[in-house]
This record gives structure tokens, sequence and C-alpha cells, in this order.
């Protein structure tokens, strides 16, 4: 059974973007320059590009983007950690291509594809999947190697079927890792989705900040910059916390 949510935390969490606006309220008072925009100012443009509709549609093609890198990631890093962690022979003869995977440089690919692909969207998302994968194969081949082999030994020993051992035994082993991962990815995935797409796209967020950059607007900037931030906030708190709290709801409440 989950468990409870401190009252305490909950009312600190509500505090905290009101308290964020207010301290960038009283520095955007202070310093009095047009090039820091008070949170009304920003808000007022947001509202402009919303109702204008370009807001919708550039967050629509990154949340695309970055959905379907999310989502190969996750996949093919589940299979390749899955992979790594239970057979001795593919983890010695693939970690050095996962180290040189979680070390090179994001630009560095998402050049290389699209001077092969083209500036286009299968490019940038199989740039981002390069990137992440190896990040997400760590952490499940972690999972796999910590699994309880005794309770293995017990589900063997009662003849429990794979497909049941694998639901009952196995993913519940598994599931904080694969949090861990997804969190993880995902945070990164925002980032390296926004940075490829000022290098080279026709369009979403990234791509419209860059404009913005051109034509130093720092309230077009800082409008989409909150609104991308809305969305993130928004998976943290209605879908991975949640989540999280009901698959990993045994662990005590810190103090």
């Amino acid at each position: 059974m989950p468990a409870p949510v401190d009252p305490r935390l909950k009312g600190a969490a509500w505090l905290s973007i009101p308290l964020l606006f207010l301290i960038w309220h009283l520095a955007a008072w202070a310093v009095a320059d047009r090039l820091f925009p008070t949170p009304g100012m920003v808000l007022a443009r947001l509202w402009g590009l919303a109702v204008a509709g370009t807001l919708w549609s550039d967050l629509a093609r990154t949340l695309m983007r970055a959905g379907a890198a999310f989502g190969l990631a996750l996949v093919l890093g589940t299979l390749i950690g899955a992979a790594l962690g239970r057979f001795r022979l593919a983890d010695a003869l693939l970690s050095p291509w996962l180290i040189i995977g979680l070390n090179v440089p994001a630009i560095v690919v998402a050049i290389a594809l699209y001077i092969w692909l083209g500036l286009n969207d299968l490019a940038l998302i199989l740039a981002v999947t390069l990137n992440k994968t190896p990040l997400v194969a760590v952490n499940i081949r972690e999972g796999v190697r910590a699994l309880d082999h005794g309770l293995a030994e017990l589900a063997a020993v009662y003849r429990i079927g794979f497909w049941r051992r694998l639901r009952l035994v196995i993913l519940p082993q598994l599931l904080p890792f694969g949090l861990t991962a997804a969190r993880t990815g995902l945070s990164l995935i925002w980032k390296i989705v926004l940075v490829f797409e000022v290098l080279g796209s026709d369009g979403g967020v990234g791509f419209r900040v860059g404009i913005f950059f051109q034509n130093f607007d720092i309230r077009g900037i800082l409008a989409y910059t909150i609104s991308f931030m809305a969305v993130v906030l928004a998976l943290e708190y209605l879908g991975l916390r949640p989540l999280e709290r009901r698959v990993l709801g045994w662990r005590p409440l810190r103090a």
C-alpha cells in the first residue's frame, strides 16, 4: 500500500513556484532593465503566443520528438541492460561501448546524423536515442545484477511459470532502477532535444527560442521556457511521482 504523503511537504510544494516568481519579480524590480522583464510581462507575452497558436504547435512538435526518443531509448536500453546484467560475456564485450556512448558529446552525434540523414525529425530522434540509450542500459544492468537469486530459486521450487515469475518476482525488483533511468533520461532528453532543435529543425520550442535569440526577444525566450517547464512539472507531479509512490510506497518516509 502506498505510504501517505506528509501534509507539510504538500504545502511546501505548493509554495515553491509562487516563491520562485516572487524572487524573480524582486530581482527584476531591482535591476530595472528591459532585458530582465518581470514575471507579469513574461506571462503577458506567453498569453499572446498561446492565443496566436504558435506556442501549441511548437510544444506539440517538441513533445513528439522527445516522447519518441524517450520511448526508443527506454526499450533499447532495457533490452541491452538486461542482456549485459544476465550474461557476463556480453557485459565484458560491450561495456567499452557503453562507456563511449555515455561520454561521446551529444552535439557530435547530432551533427553527424544531420549530415548523413539531413535536417529532419528522423535524424533528431535517432541522435537523442543514441545518446540516452547507454544511460538506461547502465541502470537496468545494475538492477539485473542486484536481483535476489533466493527469490528466483524459491519460484523455481514452486514451479512458477516464466511470465508469472517475471511479473511477481523480477519486475518488482527492477522497477526502482527503471524509474531512476526514466526520470534521469527524461530530464536529459528535454534539454538535448531543445539544443538539437536550435541546431537544425523546422519547428519546436528550441527552434522558436533560437529565433527569439536572434531578435534579442528575452520575453519570448522566457515565455517559452515557462511553458515547457509547466509541461515538465505536470509530467513529474501527475505522472512519475504518483507512479513512484505506488511502486515504492513500502519505503519509510524520511523525516
